[in-house]
Parts: C-alpha cells; structure tokens; sequence
C-alpha cells in the first residue's frame, strides 16, 4: 500500500488462477507492457483493468477474443463509467477490498469464516471484560452485543464510516481534476469531464478497497483507530486477527484474547455514553481534510508532460502526493484538534484497561507496552489514514494523555475523572497535556472560584450569611467533584 495520500499506486496481483491463469495472461500479452498508471489493478472479471502486463487500462479486457469474456469486459467498463455517485465509488471499493481480504496477508494468513467455539469466546470474553470494567468507570457498559467478525466481515461494517471519513477529501481531489482543463475547454467539455470523474470515483474506489482490505487483515477490533468503525453498541474481534497478534509474545491466548475485549469494550462505553464524542472526532477529521488544498500546479504539470509510451511517469509523479495542508490558524487549530481528541479518547482507554487488568492478569504489563509501541509505531492504521485522507492519525502523545487520566483519577476518583467527559469543552487541551498535575490544580481552583462568584451573585453583598451559605455549597460541589 502506498503511504503517499491518494498515491493511486497498483493493487496487489491478482491471485494465481493455475493453468487457466497463465493462459489468459498470455492471451492479453502479460509481461509486455508497461504498468497501467490508474491502478485499476485487482478488477474483477476478464483479468481486471490494469492487471499484470497490461498496456493500457483496456488491454486486458480486450486481449482475449472469448465473447464471455468481452462481455464482462463490456459490462465492467459500462459499470465503471456509468456511475454517477458521489466522488468514490463504493461498490468498487467494496469489490476491491474483499478481493483483497481473499488473497491473504503477506505471513500467509487466509479469512476464514467464524466457527460457533470462536463466537461463544469472544462473548464470554467481552462479558468478562465488562464486569472487570464496571470497578474500573462510571460509565456502564455500551456493548448490547458482541460479534466475532472474519476479515470479510470486518470490511461490510465498517465501510459506512470509511464513507463518511474519505468522501470530503475525494471531493476536493475530484473538483480538482476537472479545473485542470483550461476554462475555455470546459465549457465544451461536459461530457468528458463527467467522464473523468467517473473514472476518478472508480480510481478511489480501488485505492481505498485496497487500503481498507489490507487493513482488515491486522485490525483486531471495531476500534483499533480510536474511531468508531462499526455499527454502534457491537464490540467487535476478529479471532484469526486476534491470534496473529498473539502469536510470538509468549502470552496465553486466553489472555490476549481478554485483554483486547477489554480495550474494545471500554471503547464501547465512552463512544455510547459521551454522545457528543463521535461527531467531535469525525468533525475534526472533517474540518482538516476541508482545510487541505490539492496541488493543481503540480497536477497540470504532470498532465501537461505526460508521454502516453511512459506511464510510468505518471503513477511515480502521482505517488509524490497531491495534498499540501493550508498554513493556516484554523487548519493548524484543526489538526491539534484532532490530534489531542485522539490521545485523549486512547489516553483514557489506556488508563482504564490497564486499571481493571493489572490486578487480574499477569502479562496485562507486556499487552500495554505492546499496544503502546504498535499505536506509536505508525503501525497499519496510520499508513491507512495516510493513504486515505493525507492525515497520519496516530496519537502522538498517548503516553501523556494516559498519565493525566491517571492523575486526574488520584485527584478526583473516578467518577471526578469521567465527569469531565460530560462536554468538550471540559476536556483538556493539547497545553495540558504538558503539564497533567497543573490542570488537576487549575481545574479545581477554577471551579471553586466559579461557585464563588454564582453565590455572590445571587447573594447580593449582604455579608456574612450570604459567604457562609456559599462556602457551604463550594464544600458540597468540591465533594462530589461533578461540577
């Protein structure tokens, strides 16, 4: 997968289909041409558009004279440029990524459908995990079910949030390629540019089910992201995932399996129970990917040389990236915004699973400094969102965040602590999260002097009944540390 956004690099190949294989391969010239420069590797049907030695986007469809195989040929290039849905096309994306979940992970790992002995595992696992929560947060559970999901299966789930995540970048991306036309050509040009954009929401599409397919072969929940990827109320694993992830760190899978229920399900409960937080994300994900500009210069200079017996110059001038971020107050308001409501959300899962699991399990040190280095690392997730929106959403300052959730916990106990959940505008900003104690120490003066200055307020100046009255009700506030 291509770490550069929108990099529209090449799907993986498609599967070896044995003999029949190679003879359609030969038949459409496989190995002779050049790489076709839209990606529109990985299609299904007549060997795929731009599939291994392809010249062009329609070698492979035309290179074999089997009337079966033209017609789907004709059929899959009518679907393509026949769309006139938004700027991706999601059935393709959808195509795109099962394709990919088919062929396997690079280790060898195939999906496998989910037996009765691994769904009855993960629900007594997430059963078990809630009940350790409930010591750990005031939140109650917000798991009405949990699902053992394939890789498959993962991606049916999860694609309406990928819409609604990529769909604003791929806007911009597809307004831009329609305003590289000189103006005086596009008035005279409707028809080819529908045309463009159709080939443009087939171009995403295919970058994104790859990116997508490749990703649910190392997600292991509904939430690894620190979004809310799956329909709401379901914790979600994905047991062949799950072993994988397991499988060199010396711990009982027993054990791994319990300790990422119990990430997944107190994911659950803050995305159920904080009903504001899942707009906040997407909002900031929103809000910066509107504030990213294409680089139509560079796209007009990439057309404008393109040598039709070079593709290739395209695909690499394209894998350089197209997005340049708006050196703006709001844009860089907008990805601290973003930046911290991540760390923040993953801070406080950290700091809750690892109170609830290391009276309980042995290995619940090991687990989290494994889980901290993967999300750091610029693991899968990362890349993804990289590839997908021009946006590493990794939680720069998980560590941080994590140790002000637990001074806050010391300070306040736990109700104190997830009472701040209870609007944004209490939560912590990046600034704090350099300094957890001193926001304890401020957050509590500020309250008090709050109180202070209600009391007075509705006192008048009347004096001394009136401070004790409102010394009375500050001791009452301080106590329950809700306000």
């Amino acid at each position: 997968m291509s770490d550069t956004p929108f990099g529209f690099g090449l799907p993986p190949e498609e599967p070896d289909d044995g003999d029949e294989g190679k003879k359609k391969d030969q038949q459409s010239g496989g190995g002779q041409g050049p790489a076709n420069p839209f990606g529109f590797g990985g299609l299904p049907g007549a060997g795929g558009f731009g599939g291994p030695g392809a010249d062009n986007p329609f070698a492979a469809m035309f290179g074999s004279l089997n009337p079966s195989d033209l017609g789907a040929a004709f059929q899959q290039l009518g679907q393509m440029l026949s769309y006139e849905g938004g700027p991706v096309n999601w059935d393709m994306a959808k195509q795109i990524a099962r394709q990919t979940v088919s062929q396997g992970t690079a280790d060898g790992t195939k999906d496998a459908s989910v037996g009765p002995a691994e769904r009855t595992a993960v629900e007594e696992a997430v059963r078990l995990a809630d009940l350790w929560l409930d010591d750990a947060t005031s939140l109650p559970s917000g798991a009405g079910s949990a699902v053992a999901w394939s890789r498959a299966e993962w991606v049916e789930a999860t694609l309406p949030a990928w819409k609604e995540l990529v769909d604003p970048v791929a806007e911009r991306v597809g307004t831009a390629m329609g305003d590289v036309l000189p103006e005086e050509m596009q008035a005279m040009a409707g028809p080819l540019i529908g045309m463009m954009r159709s080939m443009g929401g087939a171009m995403f599409g295919t970058q994104i089910g790859q990116a997508v397919g490749v990703l649910a072969g190392e997600v292991v929940g509904s939430t690894d992201i620190g979004l809310p990827l799956g329909p709401a109320g379901k914790a979600a694993l994905l047991p062949v995932n799950v072993e994988t992830f397991g499988k060199d760190l010396g711990v009982p899978k027993e054990e791994v399996r319990l300790y990422l229920a119990l990430r997944e399900a107190a994911h659950q409960r803050l995305f159920a129970h904080v009903p504001w937080l899942r707009s906040h994300l997407f909002g900031a994900v929103d809000g910066y990917a509107r504030g990213i500009k294409v680089d139509t210069a560079k796209l007009e200079d990439v057309v404008g040389q393109f040598d039709p017996q070079n593709p290739e110059q395209l695909q690499d001038a394209l894998q350089q990236g197209m997005f340049q971020p708006e050196d703006t107050p709001e844009q860089k308001a907008a990805l601290a915004r973003l930046e911290t409501a991540l760390a923040l959300v993953e801070g406080w899962v950290d700091a809750v699973v690892h109170a609830a699991a290391k009276p309980r399990l042995s290995s619940a040190d090991a687990l989290r400094e494994t889980l901290r280095r993967r999300r750091a690392s610029g693991g899968p997730a990362e890349q993804t969102f990289a590839t997908l929106i021009g946006l590493e959403l990794r939680p720069r300052r998980l560590r941080d965040a994590s140790r002000l959730w637990a001074s806050l916990t010391d300070a306040r106990g736990v109700d104190g602590r997830d009472a701040l959940w209870a609007h944004p505008d209490m939560l912590p900003t990046a600034t704090d999260l350099d300094d957890p104690d001193g926001f304890v120490h401020r957050e509590q003066i500020d309250f008090s002097e709050l109180d202070k200055m209600l009391g007075e307020a509705a006192g008048g100046s009347t004096g001394k009944p009136d401070l004790k009255k409102d010394d009375g009700s500050k001791d009452d506030d301080k106590g329950d540390g809700t306000e």
